[in-house]
């Protein structure tokens, strides 16, 4: 991406994932190696309090920054963490976007900030980001 064209504002391409499903949370444990029970187990996380399983909210973390370094770049990542806000559960339809949100010259370096949301089909927020990417000359 050219610097020209990066200015406060500027949106990458939204992102849709989903329906999301209980198969998509263990495959993620699967590779994580974290098979904490509540997000494949219905009884148990049933027996936790919650209605079903949830959705393990580091998978859609690394979903959110594969979006940001597709848009950016992955050797160009600063810069990248995230919050969680509420859950998801199976059936959830995200949707990931961002924005350019800062744009300055540092330490010889062109950067540009952005701020991303992983929004549930509800309208509610699943997790907020915050990134930095340096834009190559």
């Amino acid at each position: 991406m050219m610097w020209d064209k990066l200015e406060v504002g500027t949106e990458g391409p939204a992102l849709e994932d989903g329906p999301l499903t209980v198969t998509d949370f263990v495959r993620y444990q699967g590779a994580s190696g974290d098979m904490n029970p509540i997000h494949h187990d219905t009884e148990f996380a049933q027996k936790a309090g919650f209605p079903a399983p949830f959705a393990v909210g580091m998978r859609q973390a690394g979903v959110l920054a594969t979006w940001a370094t597709d848009w950016l770049g992955p050797e160009n990542v600063r810069r990248f963490k995230v919050q969680w806000r509420e859950q998801a559960w199976p059936g959830d339809v995200l949707t990931y976007t961002g924005a350019v949100t800062d744009k300055r010259e540092e330490d010889c370096q062109r950067l540009v900030d952005l701020e991303m949301t992983v929004t549930r089909q509800t309208g509610g927020t699943h997790l907020k980001g915050w990134a930095t990417f340096v834009v190559p000359e």
